[in-house]
């Protein structure tokens, strides 16, 4: 079966024992996909979010599943103090902090011109501002202490493409991404790596309800714009991102890697379309070249 296929675990077992990791927006979706199986390859985590009800709930699933230990943390990100007191119970609770997952994000479809400068703001300062806070705070701390570590963003693929109708997520992930390879250089030299992951189909609930409300997610099925032919499986995601935070990929820095199936290739091609054409349309399609003058 296809979910069986794509959703087998990757690294070894004990791949990341003895780190400790931070995922914002942790208590659902890729984030809680993550913190999963960072548990179960020997991790002990820190999630995120303002839902405190949610936090608790997957904070024991991943607790009693992988036997590690799992903080929730009530955090608003976009709020420097609270980003603080994040990083302060972190420690209090783990003595560290290894790597930084910034995966809290939010979106949905609209008009630029239907949109107030508060919606901008809300998308905005949730995706941009979120990730410099967490960024800053944890990194002030890793600089001052000397303390190796690594920080994973979840961009989008129109993070450099640009995207009509998401225009306030566009320019937050073009942020974000802008982040990702600006640190990747200057802090180096402090040993904390900077990467990205850009993610194409991975449907979540909350997130697939805003952007696809009612029954556009059958009008427009976006698998049709995937030339793998479906949608990715959360552990596929889980797979890389484990990797990326983990020791194995000390020499990957600054890097941004697309796992989306060939989506964004496929409507960037100007001729893409043409896989439409069938076969027998080639024929005469070909006698037509030929018969061009010139050809």
């Amino acid at each position: 079966m296809l979910n069986e296929k794509y959703s087998q675990p990757m690294l070894k077992e004990g791949s990341l024992k003895d780190k400790v990791i931070l995922i914002t927006g942790g208590g659902t979706g890729l984030g809680k996909a993550m913190g999963k199986y960072f548990a179960e390859l020997g991790a002990d985590l820190i999630i995120s979010s303002r839902k405190l009800d949610v936090l608790e709930k997957t904070a024991a699933e991943i607790q009693s599943a992988a036997g590690r230990n799992v903080l929730p943390v009530q955090c608003d990100i976009t709020d420097y103090s609270q980003v603080e007191n994040l990083l302060r119970t972190a420690l209090e609770k783990f003595g560290k902090v290894d790597s930084l997952v910034n995966n809290a994000a939010g979106n949905f479809i609209s008009p630029t011109e239907r949109l107030s400068n508060r919606a901008f703001d809300i998308i905005v300062n949730i995706v941009l501002k979120g990730t410099y806070n967490c960024t800053l705070a944890f990194g002030k701390d890793w600089i001052q202490k000397k303390q190796s570590a690594s920080v994973l963003n979840i961009v989008t693929t129109y993070a450099w493409t640009g995207s009509a109708y998401v225009v306030p997520s566009a320019v937050a992930k073009a942020g974000v991404l802008a982040l990702t390879r600006s640190l990747a250089v200057e802090w180096a030299k402090y040993k904390i790596r900077f990467n990205a992951i850009a993610p194409g189909l991975f449907p979540t609930k909350g997130a697939w309800d805003r952007l696809l409300p009612g029954n556009l997610a059958e009008k427009f099925n976006p698998v049709k714009k995937v030339p793998a032919g479906r949608n990715g499986e959360h552990q596929e995601l889980a797979n890389l991102a484990a990797y990326l935070v983990s020791d194995f990929s000390s020499f990957v820095n600054g890097e941004v890697i697309t796992i989306d199936g060939g989506e964004w290739l496929k409507g960037a091609g100007q001729f893409n379309m043409l896989e439409a054409v069938p076969d027998n349309m080639w024929d005469e399609i070909e006698k037509l070249v030929r018969n061009v003058k010139g050809s």
